[in-house]
């Protein structure tokens, strides 16, 4: 195995394992916060995603960046409809009657 497969699988990992550790330490206050910073890191990866993708490597990677443009389009998109409707759970429905 290539050392820089090694090294890249190796952030990776450790990139998964910091980020599970802080998203599960959240305070339940700062999850529609952090939910929409979020949303928006995974545009981030599509556009990553895509650019991978297109690029004329392997049929690997071409594979790898297929699958993570699926992925992150999806959970971008289940983000902000779960964002909407806790942002529509705190809104008032208007003026209350007596």
């Amino acid at each position: 195995m290539p050392a820089d497969f090694i090294s890249n699988l190796y952030v990776f990992v450790l990139a998964g394992f910091v980020g599970f550790e802080l998203i599960k330490r959240v305070s339940p206050l700062l999850h529609t916060p952090l939910m929409s910073l979020t949303n928006a890191l995974d545009a981030i990866v599509v556009v990553a995603a895509i650019i991978i993708t297109g690029r004329q490597g392997t049929p690997l990677t071409t594979t790898l960046g297929a699958i993570a443009i699926a992925a992150s389009f999806s959970n971008m998109v289940g983000g902000f409809l779960i964002t909407d409707r806790m942002v529509r759970m705190f809104k008032s429905g208007g003026a209350k009657r007596p």
